[in-house]
């Protein structure tokens, strides 16, 4: 909402203020700026406020607002005073203001860094959580207008208001004055303030989900008076599903006496029904969407499933016509799942819902999948359905308008049928929250992911993202740094999936092979090999090999403790007529089901060759045992990551033993030592690169988790050396009051200053623009010394002669640089440099910077053609931790060249972790770094030469991830 001419010209109307947020009941609202076009709504919301509400306001009866009362609440400059809305349907439900004030508590102006606040919300929506959004979204306006601290009056019996100030985290002092209570918050934010905002956050969007997949009423907007078309089908599957609540079919197009369809109850409109309704599947063309989703708003409809097609896929008009009908769903606090989605089915006992196009309700199960495709999402239902493996929730999402893959992770980590989550992405709205939410989720059930369009370089059709600048290996790896397990393609998704929730994690990467056939064997531990597990030698059963035989080895090798996994290779047996006999996959299933039964809780997977009915026995579940979910964790007790108040449940429902007893899982989300396995369902490969594959992400996934068990840490002893004051004055002053957006690069003397401050010593370099000039400046610096160029087409261009090294003496270094000028050009094309030597060792490079997308990212490499010509870098998320660090040096392929590869004497890997923490922490301090780049840094025996720095400022990029709640923008 714009302002009207009245508003103050001094400031112009802040739009970047107006938000749309959850609330703690999934509903939606918006926040904005109130403006002088609100005088109306302002007293109409009065009007329903109770008594009680105003007195606790006023501190006096207060049953009208005077004009005076409402000009002064509508009319703010936006800097001193600021007054925000809370609306639903264009209404207000709740206001909060503030005024800047002085140390005597009169009005004032900056530089006063004080204001009074206050709110009101409508009796009707308390207990919302909407009034501590409002004070998340105040105090960063606040913040932005140079207001430092929160002062608020509040009556002793005023409990809720008392406790929203308490509850979120800031710095806060309470004194008891004239009878009220006097609160002072300091609103620079703190750990504690983030972890509450987003512990709401949390709430709020699971919550939003768990609205639209577990309602208690659906209605088919647009299910055709004929069978066929999406609607009817839609109706038809809900009602194939034996959906648990209530279902009606909405068209204007039916007649006045159409009671039924298909035996549910026919309507015109929502509002002829004359019940609430929860969840509207919207199916009918793009240009009649937003009528029927005015009529969802007017009747309370909690949330959408928009079919319809015609939207952003379809260019420029489409894509208004999307952001349009995201903003008209959540003016009326509803939530959208589309358009051009292919539908969500909900599994849960409970609730049975099938609104989605799939035709058949896929067997319940413990896997969470989400795709952005419908063809894919076909595709993948298809698949599982063949393989026998049973979904919690699926999620079709399309354009992804609204709800989108963070939404889900925030429901699946809390979600007691859900242990193991699929995600096919298309694109990553927000970046930064993915990766936090997925590191979240993945200390406690595996998330699987394929990224498609990772090489278009734009993103599908109907999806608004940041534009990013790294490579897709670069957000592989931050996605492996955060736990995801990162794979290619959809049938590799299914392969990790099955096995993830079917089996226990294993506790390492020894893999016993067993089975009947000798060349199957040797391919599996050719793969094991491959993959970077540790295979022992294949035992071969013989082609004469029985079930029981089968079941003998299987059980031997689970009982040893020299193996974590167990694959089993078969193929079929061959008649004394010579011809194979593929019928007893049944009995061979029964078999390996009861060794794996009897045996210590240990993965195992099985390759097949064209046995009949093997994969579909594995698949079923035993009917001898109940498969049992882990106890609820005691009230306060937390593991793996997991917050005190909710025990989300491990992978694979591993804990439940032959007898039925629970076994408690390790803290790493493995079995723990002597566990009886639960008696599930053995995932069956059909080649052994796949089911190694699978088993290797397993692996690779229970090592992250045992890692993020204990999370690293900063070392302390790095506080000591660093001076961040300082390095914000310099960053200041070399920024200027009026920064260019694009930021400007520092010169050699800048960038050594500024490393300075975080503890990193450039070696210095003096200019030589002639022979002369050189000789001066080995002799400031001593010898021997090293001859450089810093054109920019030969800068570490050792290779074409640019670098000049170990130069002992004035004639050498007169003779470099004459070679150097007659090979390559004049001095001043050239740009050389003297630098004194380092002590040898490996060249590396250190790099930072800040991606639009995925944020602050820490990368590291050796220097030359390791990196430059074979990409062989590694990536971190900033800010680093110690076993970051580590990991960063020893992920690339060349890592050993640091480690003593063929004799060599081993660097100090120890000072380049320490490096690499102190670039991670100047870049994260400081924002307004947006790059580092450290070439080389020679890392010798004993200690590491930075030899080369190149930093970049510019004015710090807007951080969605920091501030107050807000969904993404349409």
């Amino acid at each position: 909402m714009q302002p009207s001419p009245e508003q103050s010209p001094h400031h112009a109307y802040p739009d970047h203020w107006e938000a749309d947020v959850v609330l703690r009941d999934g509903g939606t609202a918006r926040i904005r700026p109130i403006t002088t076009d609100d005088a109306d709504r302002l007293v109409s919301f009065y009007e329903q406020v109770s008594d009680e509400s105003k007195y606790y306001r006023f501190f006096a009866p207060y049953p009208r607002l005077s004009a005076k009362d409402v000009r002064r609440f509508t009319h703010h400059d936006y800097v001193d005073r600021v007054g925000l809305a809370v609306t639903v349907g264009g209404e207000f439900i709740a206001t909060v203001r503030y005024d800047r004030i002085n140390a005597q508590g009169r009005p004032a102006s900056a530089p006063a860094d004080e204001a009074e606040v206050a709110f009101l919300v409508q009796d009707a929506h308390q207990g919302r959580g909407v009034a501590s959004a409002l004070l998340e979204h105040i105090a960063a306006v606040a913040r932005e207008r140079g207001i430092r601290r929160f002062a608020a009056e509040v009556l002793p019996a005023n409990n809720k208001m008392i406790k929203v100030f308490r509850d979120a985290g800031y710095t806060q002092q309470r004194s008891f004055e004239d009878g009220s209570v006097h609160l002072t918050l300091d609103l620079e934010p703190t750990a504690e303030s983030l972890a509450v905002q987003r512990a709401r956050e949390h709430r709020a969007e699971a919550r939003s989900v768990q609205r639209l997949l577990a309602p208690g009423s659906v209605a088919v907007i647009g299910a055709g008076r004929t069978p066929g078309g999406v609607g009817r089908t839609v109706l038809r599957n809900l009602l194939g599903a034996g959906f648990t609540g209530r279902t009606y079919a909405v068209n204007s197009a039916f007649a006045a006496d159409q009671a039924t369809i298909d035996g549910v109850p026919a309507h015109r409109s929502l509002g002829e029904i004359g019940e609430p309704v929860d969840l509207a599947v919207v199916a009918v063309p793009a240009g009649r969407v937003p009528e029927a989703v005015a009529d969802c708003g007017e009747h309370g409809v909690q949330g959408l499933v928009v079919l319809s097609a015609g939207y952003a896929e379809w260019g420029a008009e489409g894509r208004e016509r999307q952001r349009e009908l995201v903003r008209q769903a959540r003016s009326y606090g509803m939530r959208i799942i589309g358009p051009n989605a292919f539908g969500i089915i909900n599994n849960s006992e409970a609730v049975r819902l099938n609104a989605s196009l799939a035709p058949e309700r896929p067997a319940s199960g413990r896997i969470g999948l989400f795709t952005q495709s419908g063809a894919i999402g076909i595709a993948l239902l298809s698949g599982l359905y063949r393989r026998g493996a049973g979904l919690s929730t699926f999620i079709s999402a399309g354009n992804r308008a609204d709800i989108s893959g963070n939404d889900f992770l925030q429901y699946w980590y809390e979600d007691p049928d859900t242990d193991v989550a699929l995600l096919y992405l298309e694109s990553l709205g927000n970046p930064r929250k993915f990766t936090r939410l997925a590191r979240r989720t993945a200390a406690v059930k595996p998330v699987v992911v394929v990224k498609g369009a990772r090489h278009s370089g734009s993103a599908p059709p109907g999806h608004a993202v940041p534009a990013s600048r790294i490579p897709d290996a670069t957000v592989s790896a931050l996605m492996r740094q955060a736990g995801v397990i990162r794979v290619d393609t959809v049938t590799e998704m299914v392969d990790a999936g099955l096995l993830l929730a079917d089996q226990p994690l294993p506790a390492g990467g020894r893999v016993a092979i067993l089975g009947n056939s000798e060349s199957l064997g040797l391919l599996t531990y050719d793969a094991c090999l491959a993959e970077g597990l540790r295979p022992r030698p294949p035992i071969d059963l013989t082609t004469a090999a029985t079930p029981q035989d089968f079941r003998g080895a299987l059980a031997e090798a689970l009982a040893d403790d020299g193996c974590d996994a167990v694959v089993v290779t078969a193929i079929p047996w061959v008649g004394e007529n010579g011809e194979a006999e593929s019928g007893d996959g049944e009995v061979l299933a029964t078999a390996l089901h009861a060794a794996a039964a009897a045996g210590p809780a240990k993965p195992v997977a099985v390759v097949h060759v064209e046995i009949g009915g093997l994969a579909e026995a594995l698949a079923a579940a035993t009917s001898t045992v109940a498969q049992q979910r882990p106890a609820p964790m005691p009230p306060g007790a937390a593991v793996a990551g997991r917050p005190a108040t909710a025990a989300p449940s491990p992978p694979g429902g591993q804990g439940s033993g032959a007898t039925g007893q629970e076994a408690a899982p390790a803290p790493d989300g493995t079995a723990g030592p002597g566990a009886p396995r639960a008696t599930g369902r053995i995932p069956a490969y059909p080649a052994a690169e796949r089911a190694v594959r699978a088993l290797a992400e397993a692996v690779r996934y229970a090592q992250w988790r045992r890692q993020a068990a204990v999370p690293g840490k900063v070392p302390e002893f790095l506080d000591d050396t660093i001076d961040g004051p300082a390095a914000g004055a310099l960053i200041a002053t070399l920024l200027g009051r009026n920064p260019d957006p694009r930021g400007r690069p520092l010169d050699h003397d800048e960038a050594r200053e500024l490393l300075a401050c975080y503890g990193i010593t450039v070696r210095p370099t003096l200019p030589a623009p002639g022979p002369e000039e050189a000789v001066a400046a080995a002799a400031r610096l001593g010898y021997p010394v090293a001859l450089k160029t810093t054109a920019p087409h030969l800068r570490h261009r050792a290779d074409l002669g640019g670098v000049r090294l170990d130069l002992d003496g004035e004639a050498a270094l007169r003779r470099a640089y004459g070679e150097l000028t007659d090979l390559l050009g004049k001095p001043a094309e050239l740009r050389p440099v003297v630098q004194s030597m380092a002590p040898r060792g490996v060249d590396t490079v250190v790099r930072a910077t800040i991606d639009p997308a995925a944020g602050a990212v820490l990368s590291f490499g050796l220097a030359g053609a390791p990196s430059e010509l074979l990409g062989d870098t590694a990536h971190r998320l900033v800010p680093a931790t110690d076993r970051d660090a580590a990991d960063l040096i020893r992920s690339i392929r060349a890592a050993p060249v640091l480690f003593g590869w063929r004799g060599s004497t081993p660097v100090d890997t120890g000072a380049l972790e320490e490096l690499l923490l102190r670039v991670s922490r100047l870049v994260d301090d400081h924002p307004e770094v947006v790059s580092i780049a450290l070439e080389p840094v020679v890392v010798a025996t004993h200690g590491l030469t930075v030899l080369g720095a190149s930093v970049r400022l510019a004015p710090p990029p807007a951080r969605t991830d920091l501030g107050p709640r807000r969904l993404s923008n349409y």
